[in-house]
C-alpha cells in the first residue's frame, strides 16, 4: 500500500474554517484526506507548527526544506518521494497515485443519528 505524507506549513488547523476567512482549498483537501483515511489508507498530515519534529525526522522533508526554504510547503511525499512542492494535490492527483476514483474523495461523511426519547 502506498503511503502519503502531506507536510503543511504552519497553520493553527488542517480544515481552513478557522480565521478570518474559510480557504475552500484547505477545505477540499481534509475532506479528501478524511474521506481516504475512512477507506483506511495509509495518509498523514503534518502541521509545522504542531508537529515540527515530522519536519526534522524526515531526511527527505528537510533536504527540500533547507535547498528551498518554507516556499517548499506544502510538500507532498508518496512512499518517502517527493510528488509535490509549494502546492496541495489535486483530487485528481490523489486519486491517481491510490488507484481510486475521484468521486471517492468527494465522498461526505455519513453519520447516523438515532434519537430515543424518554417518556
Amino acid at each position: 500500500m502506498k503511503k502519503i505524507e502531506i507536510f503543511d506549513p504552519a497553520m493553527c488547523c488542517s480544515t481552513g474554517v478557522c480565521g478570518p476567512g474559510v480557504d475552500p482549498e484547505l477545505t477540499r483537501v481534509a475532506s479528501a484526506v478524511y474521506s481516504l483515511e475512512q477507506k483506511k489508507f495509509d495518509i498523514t498530515r503534518y502541521n509545522l507548527g504542531n508537529d515540527p519534529g515530522a519536519f526534522v525526522d524526515n531526511e527527505v522533508v528537510n533536504k527540500v526544506l533547507l535547498e528551498k526554504g518554507p516556499d517548499a510547503l506544502p510538500l507532498i511525499l508518496v512512499n518517502n518521494e517527493v510528488v509535490k512542492v509549494g502546492a496541495y494535490p489535486t483530487n485528481e492527483e490523489l486519486a491517481e497515485w491510490l488507484n481510486v476514483k475521484t468521486a471517492e474523495l468527494q465522498e461526505k461523511p455519513r453519520v447516523r443519528v438515532s434519537v430515543k426519547f424518554d417518556k
